[in-house]
């Protein structure tokens, strides 16, 4: 076998850990102003916030709510990269996190002696897929506070454009339900790309290091899904890897007919993608909703709102004609079971009040700008932005079932990292795909059994 295990995984692992600091000291301080002094009875809040980007929405909805209510509510941000450090360093004190981030069942596992059952609160009775929820038995430990999809993001005026080309091999694109059409237009497309204007039918395949997690993780869930259906489980310490050629089919569709030849793309990154797809150079990239705001703000950006729309991954796996686009999310919320009685019933009414009432909402939907997965969030009262609707259009479609976000079971970063190495050098020919798949078996029970 060609391919040869490097310790890229964990030199990045050590370097952060040699980065880290106490972080969010100065947001502790900056928020204590927020809080009046209130009833003690009441208990108090203290959320350790996940993502730096909303740091300031966070701060105005502590204010808003303790401004409301009298309830102290405390918002501590850790740095980007740091959050599992920062969450042992706050969660041990006396003044522990009252509400934490737990990113599936393997952060489930790391927290789950500080996660309250959550199965009674008001907030869980009104999750729409109780499936998404993060169990343990009976128990529900973790409930997604924001769902995301992902799919093959498609550029609708250049498929209409193909569309009224001669012997195009649809007259809509509702005809493409499946691997094989998906397959027969996107070559098509690639035969015809001088007509349509573009440099290929996909964008460039993002392999470099670092940049392939749309590949060693979202498309790697594909198989996965599968494969946990066909076993009915939601989590396995060895897999066949069953559906490998399942994804070899898609993958190699993308390398295949792309802005760039195959051995370019370990030198691509993400935002070489994106800009490609906004510059109208390629119809095809697969991504997720979050990826409006990256193809609008690039410079010259061509796509108008309208005419980004979403198609399910297809692979060419029985039954897929009812296939939806992946959604799920990697975003739980815990509430820490060692704090007070008060403190986590305030926690609690707090969570109720952010994704209940008219301002909670509000605050969610057009600051914090999340797909809500509660059924208190009405059509109106989600994002505006086309690729969201797009998500919520599939999540409303009951003719169609939606893959599972279950790559937040993948064994470890190492293991995505080394499938990801794998995937460069097939692209560049310097790997069979036999070799990638028995990598990709091997890997995952290596890592699995590292776990424990």
């Amino acid at each position: 076998m060609k391919l040869k295990k490097t310790l890229l995984a964990t030199a990045l692992l050590l370097a952060t850990s040699l980065s880290l600091t106490s972080c969010g000291q100065k947001n502790d301080a900056d928020n204590s102003s927020n809080a009046k002094s209130g009833d003690s009875a009441k208990g108090s809040v203290y959320y350790l916030n996940f993502k730096p980007e909303v740091e300031k929405v966070w701060n105005e909805i502590a204010k808003t709510y303790t401004d409301e209510t009298g309830v102290p509510v405390k918002v501590v941000t850790a740095a980007s990269g740091t959050y599992e450090k920062t969450l042992k360093a706050e969660i041990t004190k006396s003044d522990a996190p009252t509400l934490f981030q737990i990113n599936g069942p393997i952060g489930y596992k790391n927290w789950k002696d500080y996660t309250k059952d959550l199965k009674d609160s008001e907030l869980y009775k009104h999750l729409i897929d109780k499936d998404l929820a993060v169990k343990d038995g009976e128990g529900v430990f973790g409930i997604p506070y924001v769902v995301e999809g992902y799919g093959i993001i498609y550029n609708d005026a250049i498929l209409q454009k193909y569309i009224k080309l001669d012997g195009a091999k649809i007259k809509s694109v509702d005809e493409i339900n499946n691997f094989e059409k998906l397959k027969e237009v996107a070559e098509d497309m690639q035969a015809k790309k001088a007509d349509l204007g573009i440099d290929g039918a996909f964008a460039c395949t993002s392999l470099k290091p670092g940049e392939d997690w749309r590949w060693q993780t979202h498309l790697a869930n594909l198989p996965i899904f599968y494969e946990y259906r066909d076993n009915k489980v939601k989590d396995m310490d060895e897999v066949k890897f069953k559906y490998s050629d399942n994804y070899k089919n898609i993958f190699d569709l993308y390398i295949q007919n792309s802005t760039v030849e195959p051995n370019a793309l370990t030198g691509k990154a993400v935002t070489d993608s994106m800009a490609e797809f906004a510059l109208e150079k390629a119809a095809f990239v697969q991504n997720g909703n979050w990826a409006w705001s990256q193809i609008s703000e690039v410079s010259g950006n061509k796509v108008k709102a309208e005419n980004i729309k979403f198609l399910p991954i297809y692979t060419g796996v029985k039954g897929e004609e009812k296939q939806g686009i992946c959604i799920g999310t990697e975003n739980f919320f815990s509430v820490n079971s060692k704090a007070s009685e008060e403190d986590q019933k305030a926690t609690e009414e707090f969570l109720n009040w952010l994704f209940t009432s008219d301002k909670g909402k509000e605050f969610v939907t057009k600051d914090l700008g999340f797909i809500s997965p509660f059924d208190t969030f009405k059509e109106e009262d989600q994002p505006e932005d086309p690729l969201a609707k797009e998500v919520v259009k599939y999540m409303s479609n009951k003719d169609l079932y939606n893959v599972d976000w279950n790559f937040t079971s993948f064994p470890s970063q190492a293991f995505k990292d080394f499938f990801g190495q794998a995937l460069g050098q097939y692209a560049s020919g310097e790997m069979k795909w036999n070799e990638v798949k028995d990598s990709f078996v091997k890997s995952w029970k290596d890592e699995k059994a590292a776990q424990k």
